[in-house]
């Protein structure tokens, strides 16, 4: 059962601490940003504020969108993803807070805020952030200018070129658009979800008032930035340039570039749903006409048409922000440019040999001993392969996997339907819940019911996010198990992306607990797991059992320590065990990429907590649990982040790592990250983030392991 989120509590003793001075060598693109916003709402209260502590995530990310260090085209990758992770935080968390404050929820956060003071200060912070965002994309565009890739405006293209701008636009671009008149026929259109759009003002018709038009910029139909010879130029400004086009006969008066969010935190009823997948379907449909969460425009929008928008879209004013451009700059993840001079050199991931002799293959290799592979730096190839050998082994009778985030690689789901059309039994539980990526985990179900795999939806009020192949193969002196359990999606496209780790094991005990957690999964069986740690049954007591251990060893003047590396930590239990450990004496350091509304440092409750928050060119996406035990070190690794929905309401596997050999590498990998300097920064008891000064850099000390040239 889910634990009650614990009353907040005081802090009777806790100082704030003085600001660290950055050291002389540090960063001063990274310098800017190390004070300006604490993740501390409430100084009385022991826990973070989770939205600020997101807010101060991203401002992490934007560090890098400044950060000379990266070339050119990586900082401009870095404010498109800050753009693409504020429109995510809006669809989904300040949407839950709207939702929270209609539905008159007065009780308060964990930290003690209520529902309108936290969506105060988010707003307030998300003002300063937008701007931020795209003042770094400004700054990168023009020094991208000065390096030769030519963005420009349709204004200052030669007549040459803008004559070819116009033969594009008529051919490419024109037959793409709508424009939509605003009057009593028309009623005001429908604004979908992240799209940019042209106010356009007409002059009305025989001295009436002017009227209102809109046109939606077709991005993701058409790309972003428009390519003319060497020039590049922004979709909605040769829209713009071109607008009288689509209003023959009509005066154009102004036209005004705007973009809208809207929730998308859409719950999908289960329980009364009678074919999920048709429930889904459903939802999806609705989602897009969720309400309006945030209105963005130029500066130069006439005060009336602001109101008009306000009103159209019911929104309260401190819901609208007011940017210079561009907008969306989600957008600008990839441009039209070949420029490897101002990009990360590329980088090929090692591919392991795992085939053993001719005729045993991937299934001798792991007989002889378990595999660990860390992605990026260790290609996906592998898993894939695995999968394959599987697929067509005559010798495997059955092949179970859980897809939670697949994406569109061909040899995945290439190599489930050959298993299935060769007449294995082939089970995939795929989570058709998955946020943003439903639709496309409805093709696949669709596509392997089609060839005969048995597709399950998932346990019902549990999404399934664990990461977990199950191959049964028959041999001389039996069956035996053959398991994947890895931290990241079956998803090669973010496996080149996400730093994950992947375990390829024959070991019986572990192939046993998996056998168990399928039959769980599908049958609802009671399961009992000899290694496994699975959400939502035994995680949570698992991992407390193991903190309480080792504050036991400290209490009792033995070795105690725990070394944890996950996305986030905002579950008020867990971090509540953490603070017992503390104050037991258990010396506890953290990586956390994301959000952590555990407070380090504070006398008397967690002076033994260090957390480090580590950004790189990859995505940190493993999650590693590790614990002292006295000498005789535990690590374990899986799917769950600290947080309650992970715990609580998710389908996760932990599992032990049991080798010798691969526990020393884990603990390696720990160590490498913790003594980073490039990407990380330190949490302080103020809810500040400080950056490391030095270049020293885990990520690429672990690319070079695997490609010392």
């Amino acid at each position: 059962m889910p634990t009650e989120a614990p009353e907040t509590k005081k802090l009777k003793n806790a100082k704030e601490t003085p600001e660290k001075v950055p050291p002389a060598d540090s960063n001063p693109a990274t310098d800017q940003l190390v004070h300006t916003l604490s993740t501390v709402a409430n100084p009385q209260s022991q826990f973070l504020n989770r939205e600020l502590s997101w807010l101060a995530f991203n401002e992490r990310v934007l560090a890098e969108a400044r950060d000379e260090r990266n070339p050119l085209l990586e900082r401009l990758k870095y404010a498109a993803i800050c753009g693409s992770n504020l429109d995510e935080f809006f669809m989904v968390r300040v949407a839950g807070i709207h939702r929270q404050i209609a539905a008159g929820v007065h009780v308060p956060s964990p930290d003690g805020l209520l529902p309108r003071e936290t969506l105060k200060l988010v707003r307030d912070h998300t003002h300063v952030m937008l701007r931020e965002i795209e003042r770094a994309a400004q700054d990168t565009l023009a020094a991208l200018r000065k390096q030769g890739v030519k963005f420009t405006s349709v204004g200052d293209l030669d007549k040459k070129t803008r004559a070819q701008l116009h033969e594009h636009y008529l051919s490419e671009i024109q037959p793409v658009l709508t424009p939509l008149i605003v009057d009593p026929g028309h009623p005001f259109p429908y604004l979908s979800n992240l799209s940019l759009n042209l106010g356009v003002h007409l002059k009305g018709r025989k001295g009436e008032e002017a009227e209102f038009a809109r046109v939606k910029i077709p991005v993701g139909i058409l790309p972003r930035v428009v390519m003319i010879g060497e020039s590049l130029l922004m979709l909605e400004d040769v829209i713009a340039a071109h607008i009288s086009e689509l209003f023959k006969g009509r005066k154009v008066l102004s036209t005004h570039l705007f973009r809208v969010t809207r929730n998308t935190d859409y719950e999908f009823e289960e329980e009364e749903a009678e074919d999920l997948l048709a429930t889904i379907e459903d939802g999806l449909r609705r989602r897009r006409f969720g309400s309006a969460v945030r209105l963005e425009v130029i500066r130069d929008t006439p005060d009336e048409l602001l109101k008009y928008l306000q009103d159209k879209l019911n929104l309260n004013p401190a819901d609208i922000f007011v940017l210079e451009g561009p907008l969306g700059t989600s957008d600008l993840m990839g441009l039209p440019v070949k420029r490897p001079d101002l990009a990360y050199p590329d980088y090929q991931p090692a591919i392991a040999d795992l085939d053993g002799d001719e005729e045993g293959g991937i299934f001798e290799t792991l007989r002889a001993g378990d595999v660990v592979l860390h992605h990026p730096y260790d290609s996906f190839v592998n898993v894939l392969n695995f999968l394959e050998e599987a697929s067509l082994d005559p010798q495997v009778l059955a092949i179970k996997q859980t897809l939670y985030r697949t994406g569109d690689d061909p040899r995945l789901l290439g190599a489930l339907r050959t298993a299935a059309e060769n007449g294995k039994q082939v089970v995939a539980m795929i989570e058709l819940k998955a946020r943003f990526d439903e639709q496309r985990n409805i093709s696949w179900a669709r596509k392997l019911e089609r060839a005969g795999a048995h597709v399950v939806y998932g346990v019902p009020g549990l999404k399934t996010h664990a990461k977990v192949t199950l191959i049964v193969r028959r041999e001389e002196s039996g069956l035996r198990r053959y398991v994947h359990i890895g931290t990241g999606n079956y998803n090669a496209k973010t496996a080149r992306l996400y730093t994950d780790l992947s375990l390829l094991s024959a070991d019986a005990e572990l192939g046993a607990d998996v056998g168990e957690l399928f039959n769980h999964l599908t049958g609802y069986a009671e399961a009992e797991y000899a290694h496994l740690l699975v959400a939502p049954d035994t995680a949570r007591s698992g991992f407390m059992a193991l903190l309480e251990r080792e504050a036991e060893h400290a209490c009792a003047g033995k070795e105690a320590w725990v070394r944890l590396k996950f996305n986030s930590l905002t579950d008020p239990g867990m971090i509540e065990g953490l603070y017992k450990a503390s104050q037991a004496g258990v010396k506890i350091e953290m990586v956390l990429r994301g959000v952590c509304c555990l407070r380090p440092g504070v006398p008397g409750l967690s002076e033994n907590i260090r957390v480090h928050s580590l950004l790189g060119r990859y995505l940190e996406h493993a999650r590693v649990y590790a614990f002292g035990n006295d000498g005789k070190a535990e690590v374990y690794f899986g799917s769950a982040d600290w947080m309650s929905r992970n715990l609580d309401r998710r389908v996760e596997v932990i599992a032990p790592v049991l080798d010798d050999r691969h526990r020393q590498g884990f603990m390696n990998i720990m160590d490498t990250e913790w003594n980073d300097q490039r990407g990380s920064w330190e949490l302080e008891v103020t809810g500040q983030y400080v950056k490391f000064p030095g270049d020293r850099s885990a990520q690429k000390q672990f690319a070079a392991a695997r490609n010392p040239a």
